[in-house]
């Protein structure tokens, strides 16, 4: 894998570093709406674009999770970061675990909102569409046009947040993806983040790691990550959120932030 820094934005200067990495809709943005609220004085936030995405929109690459941890790993190094937590969503909860295996004496934390589990990801009709809707549009088709069709990220986006979230929402949303990614890079993504399983190289890691899931959402719901995500890492803990959907950075930003400094925070006083 080539070397590459990834393009990132620092906030806060305290003295647990923490890095935000977006998922598969979304550059380093995705966390535009927790910024005015996250406490700057406890923690430094990195907020980094994966390759494919926003500053690194035409970065050559794999566009696997494994190369994404490697390029953090990099980045931390840069920083002179060395421990370092992590705040991964979706698809950047994969690469957050990857760094279970990739690096696990420098993670203090890890937190996964809407993680996809280090076993990837099956794919509708498995995300609980009724028996009577299920056709052949939403099946796998539905997640690999989505490179090219902005009505498939459109549906995505609206199934994951139970259907529920206003149209000029979902429109706005499904602008921010497709001006910020390269449609080659989103298309590749998906074969590593839903298609490539890895729990055997992390699972029983020590690190404690939470996961944050949106009762709204069919897709990672509590229930997956109880079978998953909880009965791998022995450290792990849950919170599912009743009024998010897959997006909790959008959908619930305050609520969102508390569960997860609160987490952050009690790395403080296990080392006290």
């Amino acid at each position: 894998m080539n070397s590459y820094t990834l393009p990132h934005e620092l906030h806060g200067d305290g003295p647990h570093k923490v890095f935000a990495v977006h998922g598969w809709f979304a550059d380093r943005s995705a966390y535009a709406g927790v910024l005015p609220d996250l406490d700057r004085t406890e923690f430094t936030y990195a907020l980094v674009d994966l390759r494919g995405y926003g500053g690194a929109k035409h970065a050559v690459g794999a566009y696997t999770t494994g190369e994404a941890a490697l390029d953090l790993v990099e980045l931390a190094d840069r920083l002179g970061w060395e421990r370092f937590s992590v705040v991964g969503h979706s698809m950047g909860g994969a690469v957050g675990q990857r760094l279970l295996a990739v690096a696990p004496h420098r993670l203090r934390r890890l937190v996964g909102v809407s993680p996809v589990p280090a076993s990837g990801l099956a794919l509708p009709p498995e995300l609980g569409v009724p028996p009577l809707e299920r056709s052949r549009e939403w099946g796998r088709e539905l997640f690999a046009d989505a490179a090219h069709k902005p009505e498939n990220r459109r549906a995505i986006i609206d199934i994951t947040t139970g259907g529920r979230r206003p149209a000029a929402w979902l429109d706005r949303m499904v602008t921010r993806s497709l001006a910020v990614s390269d449609q080659k890079a989103f298309r590749a993504w998906l074969d590593s983040w839903a298609g490539e399983d890895f729990h055997l190289q992390v699972e029983g890691s020590p690190v404690p790691a939470l996961a944050v899931t949106g009762a709204l959402d069919p897709a990672l719901s509590a229930d997956l990550l109880r079978r998953t995500w909880m009965a791998w890492y022995p450290r792990a803990d849950l919170h599912e959120l009743p009024a998010a959907g897959h997006y909790a950075m959008d959908e619930t930003p305050l609520e969102l932030i508390g569960v997860v400094e609160d987490f952050l925070r009690a790395d403080e006083s296990e080392q006290a």
